[in-house]
């Protein structure tokens, strides 16, 4: 709103506004997402920086909120995503293989398609969407890392966004490993870019990626004990000894009495 218009008017100026603080898919989340029909609610969250015991005074230690995944989107998708889908089943029942086999669940979500794979047919599946003429994802951006302690059994999640160069298109493919058995194989040999990328989730997040051809730490020294970008990592990371003076981790330097 502008000072010379009236309350009930909405200006050009404010859909720029909207527009532009609404992310990168350039829509404006809706207050009903955490409760959309299939979400998968993984746990609860307590306070707003998940610290306890400690006399939280930021004034969020009473929020209480949900932990949700986004759940599985039924057919159709919408745009360019029902071909993609109809075209690696395609792919994948000429290499003798089915789509449900290797997929966990299709996620559109905020106006992004999401394949959840099963993380033995990773391989079989970044072959096909990098090999087949009519998707062609030939290049890989990179591989994020997730922690989530509350989803049993799937605590660690390794994210990678593709590109079609060829074609225009994106997609993310998601695969996740119990934090018991982080293993996930390495997609080295079908995107060689993925090298040092993988080499940065196994050192912040302890995903053994299997197959590399040097997985070693590339930030953290080789003996570092812990991977610090889970979220069971304390937050403090480690004490300073300044001329004699021991200063401890930021989230133990507060006390109350």
């Amino acid at each position: 709103m502008t000072f010379d218009s009236p309350d009930n008017t909405t200006t050009a100026h404010d859909e720029i506004d909207a527009a532009a603080t609404a992310g990168p898919e350039g829509t404006l989340p809706s207050e009903d997402d955490q409760q959309a029909p299939g979400a998968e609610v993984i746990g609860v969250r307590r306070g707003m920086f998940g610290v306890t015991g400690t006399g939280d005074t930021s004034g969020y230690g009473g929020l209480v909120r949900p932990v949700t995944l986004p759940g599985s989107t039924p057919a159709p998708y919408g745009g360019y995503f029902d071909e993609i889908v109809d075209t690696l089943r395609g792919a994948l029942d000429a290499a003798g293989t089915r789509l449900e086999t290797v997929l966990e669940k299709i996620v559109v979500f905020r106006s992004e398609l999401t394949l959840h794979v099963h993380r033995e047919h990773l391989v079989t599946v970044a072959q096909a969407l990098r090999d087949h003429p009519a998707l062609r994802f030939e290049l890989c951006l990179g591989v994020s890392g997730v922690h989530y302690p509350e989803d049993a059994g799937r605590e660690l999640h390794a994210v990678y966004p593709l590109m079609s160069i060829t074609h225009n298109r994106r997609l993310r493919v998601e695969v996740s490993a119990p934090d018991a058995d982080p293993h996930i194989p390495s997609l080295f040999g079908v995107y060689p870019t993925t090298d040092w990328h993988e080499r940065e989730t196994y050192d912040f997040f302890g995903i053994l990626f299997d197959g590399h051809p040097s997985l070693t730490r590339i930030l953290m020294p080789d003996d570092w004990n812990g991977h610090p970008q889970r979220k069971d990592y304390p937050l403090g990371g480690i004490p300073v000894e300044y001329k004699g003076a021991r200063i401890p981790p930021p989230d133990e330097r507060r006390a109350y009495n």
